[in-house]
């Protein structure tokens, strides 16, 4: 089902405050493989946050995305807008494609409770 962390990409970006503390808006990026997928993340806050888009076109690929979205209504998951720097280090790890203007987050716990809602909606791998 869901496996650890294989891979991290790094803290982007490398700010340290003088006393070694990382300051807000420091993230690390890296990939998780969820359901034979290898996904990219970046971890906010101690919050592993996955591309909405990766998501749906990659892990959701034959589930039409209106089914996805009220499923996402009735577990009453919000996806978060990531900012500019999140953008760039989503696209650097080719987990939103490099055209893309803005891109939502999803966290981890919200994914595993979506992909447990949508199993039976998926064909068998």
């Amino acid at each position: 089902m869901f496996l650890t962390c294989e891979g991290t990409f790094g803290i982007v970006p490398a700010t340290m405050d003088y006393n070694g503390e990382g300051r807000p808006g420091d993230f690390h990026a890296g990939y998780q493989e969820i359901e034979g997928i290898n996904l990219g993340y970046l971890q906010i806050n101690g919050t592993q946050m996955f591309a909405l888009a990766q998501v749906l076109s990659d892990l959701f690929k034959d589930i039409p995305r209106t089914t996805i979205s009220k499923k996402m209504e009735t577990l009453k998951i919000k996806s978060r807008r990531c900012d500019l720097k999140e953008l760039r280090t989503l696209k650097a790890i080719n987990s939103v494609p490099t055209r893309a203007v803005k891109c939502s987050l999803i966290s981890k716990a919200d994914l595993e409770a979506l992909c447990t809602s949508c199993k039976s909606l998926s064909p068998r791998r």
